[in-house]
C-alpha cells in the first residue's frame, strides 16, 4: 500500500515537473528564406535573429542555397510543419509552387507569417515585404532621371515565378512606360538568380543592343551581373546601370562609378519583423494581414549619411555567432 502511494505521488510529481517544463519551455520559430548564398538573406537571418533574443523565443533558419531550389524548400517547411513548430516565417520562392505547404500548416494550426515574396494564397497569418511595385517604380524614374527622359534600356530580371521581383520589374516598365514616353525598353532577360548567368544575359543585350542607355537590374544577383558585364566592356559610366539592393561589392561599384543608383531594401527589419509578427500571435494578438516596408534609392552621395550606413552595413556578426 505504501510503495502504491509512493508510486503514485511520483508518477503526480512527474506530470507536474513536465507541465511546468512545457510552459517555461521557449516557443521554436522556423524562418525559411529564399536561399541562403546571398548578402541580403544573411541581413534577414540577423534580424530574425535579433528578434528571437528581444522576445525569448527560438529561432531555427533553414533555407535552400539556391532561388531556384523550390522542391528543396517545400521540404523544409513541410519538416517544420512534422515537427509542429510553433510558427513559420516564410519567403516563398515561386508564388504558385509554395501554396500546398500554406495549406498544410494552416490544416496543423501553426501560423505563417510569409515575407519578402508573396504566395498565391490567402492561407496565412501576415504578409510583410517591401512595396515592391513602387520599388521597381523608383527604380524606373531614378533611370529616366538619369538619361534625361531619353534612351534605350534593358532589364536584367531575377527569376520567373518570384513574385517579388516580378512585382519590380512590372512597377519599372510601368513608370517608364507612364513617365518617361522617349525611353523604350529594348531587352529584357532573366539572370535565374546567379551572377553569372545574369552577366551572361547583360552580355547578350549589349551585343544585340550596342546603343544601350541604360540598365535596371532587380535584384542582388542580377545587379552583380550586370555590373560585371559592363566592367568587361570598359561601359561603366556610359551606359547608367540602377541596381536593386545592395552587397559589400555592389556599394564598391557604386563608388566607382559602375552603379549609378541603387534602390535598397531593410532586410534586418524584415527577419526581424516577421517573427515579430509570429511572437504576437503566439501571445495572443492579431497582426496586421499585411505590412508594407518602403524602398529607397540611394546614390554615392548618400554614403556618408548616417542613417544609410545603418541600411547598408547592419551589424550581422552580432547575432550570428559562428
Amino acid at each position: 500500500m505504501v510503495r502504491t502511494v509512493i508510486r503514485r505521488a511520483a508518477f503526480v510529481l512527474a506530470v507536474l515537473l513536465l507541465a511546468a517544463c512545457q510552459r517555461n519551455s521557449k516557443k521554436t520559430i522556423a524562418v525559411v528564406p529564399k536561399a541562403t548564398s546571398h548578402l541580403f538573406w544573411v541581413s534577414v537571418q540577423a534580424g530574425a535573429m535579433a528578434a528571437g533574443e528581444e522576445f525569448g523565443v527560438n529561432v531555427e533558419w533553414n533555407g535552400a542555397a539556391s532561388e531556384t531550389e523550390y522542391p528543396r524548400q517545400i521540404q523544409i517547411v513541410d519538416s517544420f510543419i512534422s515537427r509542429r513548430v510553433d510558427g513559420i516565417a516564410l519567403a516563398a520562392t515561386e508564388r504558385k509552387a509554395l501554396v500546398g505547404v500554406l495549406d498544410r500548416a494552416a490544416q496543423a494550426n501553426i501560423p505563417v507569417t510569409v515575407f519578402d515574396s508573396g504566395v498565391d494564397s490567402e492561407n496565412y497569418m501576415s504578409f510583410l515585404a517591401t512595396n515592391n511595385y513602387e520599388g521597381g517604380q523608383l527604380a524606373g524614374r531614378t533611370l529616366g532621371r538619369l538619361l534625361n527622359g531619353n534612351g534605350k534600356v534593358a532589364v536584367v530580371m531575377h527569376a520567373p515565378g518570384s513574385g517579388s521581383t516580378m512585382d519590380r520589374e512590372r512597377g519599372f516598365e510601368d513608370a517608364i512606360k507612364a513617365e518617361f514616353p522617349g525611353i523604350r525598353i529594348v531587352a529584357q532577360q532573366f539572370g535565374q538568380s546567379d551572377r553569372s548567368k545574369a552577366m551572361a544575359a547583360m552580355e547578350n543585350i549589349l551585343t544585340a543592343h550596342p546603343d544601350l542607355d541604360g540598365v535596371f537590374a532587380s535584384s542582388e544577383p542580377s545587379s552583380m551581373g550586370a555590373s560585371l558585364a559592363l566592367k568587361s566592356r570598359s561601359l561603366n559610366g556610359r551606359v547608367k546601370l540602377v541596381a536593386f539592393d545592395s552587397s559589400d561589392v555592389m556599394i564598391e561599384d557604386l563608388k566607382g562609378g559602375v552603379i549609378d543608383a541603387m534602390v535598397v531594401q531593410d532586410p534586418f527589419r524584415m527577419g526581424h519583423d516577421a517573427v515579430k509578427t509570429l511572437v504576437e500571435k503566439l501571445n495572443g494578438q492579431t497582426p496586421p494581414k499585411k505590412i508594407d516596408l518602403s524602398a529607397r534609392v540611394v546614390t554615392k552621395a548618400d554614403l556618408d549619411k548616417e542613417d544609410v550606413k545603418q541600411l547598408l552595413f547592419p551589424d550581422v556578426k552580432k547575432y550570428l555567432k559562428q
